[in-house]
């Protein structure tokens, strides 16, 4: 009797852990591979499940949230034989965890690489500057190129992004002096048109001076002569006027004479009609 009851203990126990290894709880965002004596049965889904004990096991969990790739940066030669670095993050889901699994021995790792080789393929039969100014072209190429490929994995490719694409190191240091000694190209080009448009402003300028005091002179020696012209016919031959007005003057230069700080002797004529009269008729000394 007492055999009995521990017999019955044990078929209790032996059915409860069966019970408890057919009984398979899926968590939401995951996906189960089933093997049953090591050969793929079936994928279960999230929630309660149910599989046959000590024959079925969970071979892979496999999520189904959208998994993130970083692609390690690579150099890569375009086509005008450019060093440049780039480097890429890649956004996945794994659309049926049996293909992913067993079509290929590590998805994640395959997929880097094939990122990187249509990276160098794409890239490499572009120029420099086209490859630096067309990231958008670039992603859409490679979506195309890896796209095919990875679907036969059971995996789609969501979106994939460029996320630096830089000249290499020796290579910026050359573009930067390039665009230092073009820089400076430049102002000196500049500052020698400046100084051209100012030579050429200046020279101008004096020039319309020059035609201006010319034009200035002239008009002052016709006035001069009208101004003689007139006189000479205002005089006649009366020259007390004339004797008047270079009395005038004459005064007032000696007294500009006696003012002057630098005047030291001012000779004052006796006879200043006889002075004037021998200026205007040298004949009459």
């Amino acid at each position: 009797m007492g055999g009995f009851l521990v017999f019955m203990v044990v078929v209790a126990i032996l059915a409860l852990v069966t019970l408890a290894k057919g009984i398979c709880t899926v968590d939401q965002g995951y996906k189960y591979v089933i093997q049953r004596f090591g050969k793929y049965h079936n994928t279960l889904m999230p929630g309660l499940n149910f599989i046959i004990p000590y024959f079925d096991k969970v071979a892979y969990r496999v999520t189904t949230k959208d998994i993130v790739l970083d692609i390690p940066s690579q150099d890569v030669i375009t086509r005008d034989n450019v060093v440049i670095v780039v480097n890429a993050v890649a956004y996945i889901n794994i659309l049926k965890p049996e293909k992913a699994v067993y079509g290929v021995e590590d998805y994640e790792f395959a997929i880097q690489n094939l990122v990187q080789t249509s990276l160098r393929s794409i890239i490499g039969e572009m120029n420099l500057d086209d490859a630096l100014a067309s990231r958008d072209e670039i992603k859409a190429k490679l979506k195309m190129a890896i796209s095919d490929d990875i679907s036969d994995w059971g995996i789609v490719l969501k979106s994939v992004e460029i996320q630096d694409i830089n000249p290499s190191s020796t290579m910026q240091s050359a573009m930067e002096e390039q665009a230092a000694a073009e820089r400076q190209r430049r102002a000196v080009v500049t500052r020698a048109e400046g100084e051209k448009t100012a030579a050429i402003l200046k020279a101008e300028g004096n020039l319309e001076a020059s035609r201006r005091n010319a034009e200035a002179q002239v008009v002052l020696a016709e006035a001069s002569q009208r101004a003689i012209a007139k006189v000479t016919e205002a005089i006649s031959n009366n020259e007390l006027p004339v004797m008047y007005l270079i009395g005038e003057k004459y005064v007032e230069a000696l007294q500009a004479l006696a003012v002057s700080t630098n005047a030291k002797t001012v000779l004052i004529p006796a006879e200043v009609p006889s002075a004037i009269r021998g200026i205007l008729d040298p004949s009459r000394k």
